[in-house]
């Protein structure tokens, strides 16, 4: 337990579905799509003002008003109970609360430390303009160069997050209104006492406080987007509740609040709405296809592998065109939306060339020409398998080809490892940069416990039945379509609604598929299969597809009861995470860090293990030659030759690796040099894959764990951390 003690401070409606180039419908006339807004017309000419004045502008009766009205406050309620969750959990993480700010900041381990001491250098400039400036001309991240972190680490994030909170402190400043409460905490253990803030005031609370926030928001979002595509306000309570009794599956920004999908996800379910708005109406308007193109580039600009993530995407859309779900000119529009956010993107991050040279941007220009040469394929290929097929290979082939030609051209191999990180997943491939990969837990194959826990929770279940069901249908249609000769002409204007709610289903599905893969190959990608999957699950309260049942209280007697089998697990899951309590605290990196500050020279440069090097960037402002972020080449040799540390090389070559690099202190830490996750995941195994020469030899860190001398001398070490001093021999070789 801790005594705190107070210290004083001062201050269109969707219109008719879209009718698309294939017969995958029912027979005209058989469609029961209710269309929205024809109420509206029996409305007196009157304006009214509140929600019934909006109501009336969107053509919606009162009762109508009303149920909006429901599901948004709804809505309210899951993003309010979402934050607070989330709140909940970090704070009985870490007792965050009750930190010092070294402690806070250490609580930020590995690239979180490195992305928010961005943050904390744009709050601590003399002006906005002038951080700003700071973290565009970098000299402390990769010394002895100067980056654009801003460039390299997608760091809008944190500029925005910068920017309100000197606003906010500003404004309160201004008005005198105090910010923060700030305690003095004794810690016990003959541990001197620190001080702890708390409020919007403080710098690291305010930052997790916004992150929270947004995802409580992302939550909203999804409470509307199951409540839309099921067509029931049960379907968004579906999914919610799916998303808490999974909610470990789901996501990890309780205790990863600064880490790039933490910023971009939320942006990707408004995206997917979005999109599912586009699909389900005939004529989507300007207005939905800049929204898309908005929250496109809100998704991409914070995160890296974004790309990755919209290339499912657009191949699951192509696929929806190639069946015949999905006409080519709305298909032709959202491949439009994109490019252009692509480019958008592209220039705000001041050409990082991994987004021209992505298989995302490869496929958005390949599936643009086969749609182009459309007339081509059916002149070529009888309608029908022969068609689809050669239109897949086309997309694949060109695809993959752009790729690598575009990558040669502009001598971009920032993203090779993760062809060589895909390699080996299927091949025996392996190299000192996809082991660093694939010998974390987070890079290997999905764990098999995932499949039970979605089992327990009837998730599982429950999506295999819903997919099941839409590719029966679809598997109906297509025998229907290649049974009347792919002939299309005969397609009745009523039985565009079929066809829309056909291909929506159709898209979501393929992209859970596709998901799904990316999960098993990846098991940090769970993270998006597992909210998908219960976006899906909304499904059951779909009378598209599950009609069937009979009539309305039935079908929602049935829902109940599933939730109810669901709660069972759910329940479980969720009291497993409220009883996680702790109280954060590293005395020994606390001890390093207080000595680099306390005795090495503010030029001091340093290099040791990326998590490490980042909370030495982060608390200390010391400059560092490597770090956590490994999405560039360069940055991806320099930790090869930090890392030879934990080789079986001989000293002087380490040393003279070190010397290149123009590295005052290295900071050893024994437990790198005798961790093994799993047999060949030990630093010394993964180099041994490279420098077959020294196989069989005693580690190098070994040796200086036991006596640095001759090549470094001791200047600090406590019970995890050593720190080396690079002779000053070495320092004149530079």
């Amino acid at each position: 337990m801790v005594a705190k003690t107070r210290k004083q401070t001062g201050k269109s409606p969707a219109t008719q579905a879209d009718r698309d180039r294939s017969p995958l419908v029912s027979p005209p006339g058989k469609s029961t799509v209710r269309r929205p807004g024809r109420e509206g017309k029996a409305f007196s000419s009157s304006h009214p003002n509140g929600l019934s004045g909006i109501g009336h502008k969107l053509g919606l009766t009162p009762s109508a008003v009303a149920r909006l009205g429901v599901t948004l406050l709804l809505a309210a309620l899951t993003g309010y109970l979402h934050w607070h969750h989330l709140s909940q959990l970090f704070e009985n993480d870490r007792h965050f609360s009750h930190l010092s700010n070294l402690e806070k900041e250490m609580a930020f381990r590995t690239e979180m430390g490195l992305y928010y001491s961005y943050y904390k250098t744009i709050i601590e400039a003399p002006s906005f303009l002038d951080g700003l400036h700071m973290v565009m001309n970098d000299r402390l991240t990769e010394y002895p160069l100067v980056i654009n972190t801003l460039k390299r680490f997608n760091l809008y994030p944190e500029v925005v997050l910068a920017s309100w909170y000197r606003m906010y402190t500003g404004v309160m400043g201004y008005f005198g209104i105090p910010t923060k409460m700030c305690w003095s905490i004794n810690r016990g253990e003959g541990l001197t006492p620190v001080d702890s803030c708390e409020g919007m005031g403080d710098p690291a609370y305010f930052y997790v406080t916004c992150v929270f926030l947004l995802n409580g928001a992302m939550m909203s979002l999804f409470f509307i987007y199951g409540a839309y595509l099921s067509g029931s306000r049960l379907g968004g309570i579906v999914t919610t509740m799916c998303f808490f009794f999974n909610h470990g599956e789901s996501t990890r920004v309780m205790w990863t609040p600064p880490l790039r999908e933490s910023f971009a996800y939320p942006f990707l379910v408004l995206q997917m709405l979005l999109l599912t708005y586009i699909l389900r109406t005939r004529n989507p308007s300007r207005t939905a296809m800049v929204a898309l193109g908005v929250s496109n580039l809100c998704f991409m600009l914070p995160w890296q592998f974004a790309q990755f993530v919209l290339l499912t995407q657009v191949a699951s859309l192509f696929a929806s065109y190639i069946l015949g779900y999905l006409a080519a000119a709305k298909m032709q529009s959202i491949l439009v939306t994109h490019m252009i956010t692509l480019g958008i993107c592209f220039i705000l991050m001041f050409g990082n060339s991994m987004l021209l040279t992505s298989f995302y941007a490869s496929s958005l220009v390949s599936i643009w020409a086969i749609i182009a040469l459309r007339d081509r394929f059916a002149q070529v290929f009888k309608p029908g398998i022969i068609t689809w097929v050669m239109q897949g290979l086309a997309w694949v082939g060109s695809t993959v080809l752009l790729k690598f030609m575009l990558s040669t051209v502009l001598c971009a191999s920032d993203d090779a490892h993760i062809s060589g990180l895909i390699k080996s997943k299927f091949t025996s491939y392996k190299d000192f940069h996809t082991l660093m990969y694939t010998c974390a837990a987070e890079f290997d194959f999905i764990e098999l416990e995932t499949p039970v826990r979605y089992l327990k929770t009837l998730l599982l279940p429950i999506n295999m039945l819903v997919v099941a069901l839409i590719a029966w249908r679809t598997l109906q249609d297509i025998v229907r379509f290649l049974r009347d000769g792919g002939k299309t002409d005969d397609v009745d204007e009523a039985a565009g609604s079929e066809i829309v709610g056909k291909g929506e289903l159709v898209y979501h599905s393929l992209q859970l598929v596709a998901f799904a893969v990316l999960a098993v190959l990846i098991m940090r990608l769970k993270l998006f299969l597992t909210p998908h999957m219960c976006i899906m699950a909304s499904l059951i309260c779909s009378k598209q597809l599950f009609g069937w049942i009979g009539e309305r209280f039935k079908h929602q007697i049935g829902v109940f009861a599933v939730m109810a089998i669901m709660a069972v697990q759910g329940v479980a899951n969720l009291q497993a995470q409220w009883a996680i309590i702790g109280e954060f605290s590293n005395l020994p990196q606390e001890e390093l860090l207080t000595w680099i500050q306390e005795n090495a020279r503010p030029d001091s440069v340093f290099a040791g293990a990326m998590p490490t090097m980042a909370s030495v960037k982060l608390s200390t402002g010391r400059p560092i030659v490597n770090h956590p972020h490994y999405e560039d080449a360069g940055l991806r040799e320099r930790t090869k030759l930090v890392y030879s540390m934990y080789s079986r090389m001989s000293g002087e070559t380490v040393k003279r690796n070190l010397m290149k690099l123009g590295v005052d202190f290295f900071v050893l830490e024994d437990s790198w040099c005798t961790r093994r996750t799993r047999p060949g995941c030990s630093m010394p195994e993964i180099w041994d894959i490279e420098d077959h020469q020294n196989i069989g030899k005693i580690p190098l860190c070994t040796h200086m764990s036991r006596n640095s001398r001759p090549h470094f001398t001791t200047v600090f070490s406590n019970d995890i951390y050593k720190v080396l001093k690079v002779p000053k021999a070495t320092k004149d070789l530079r």
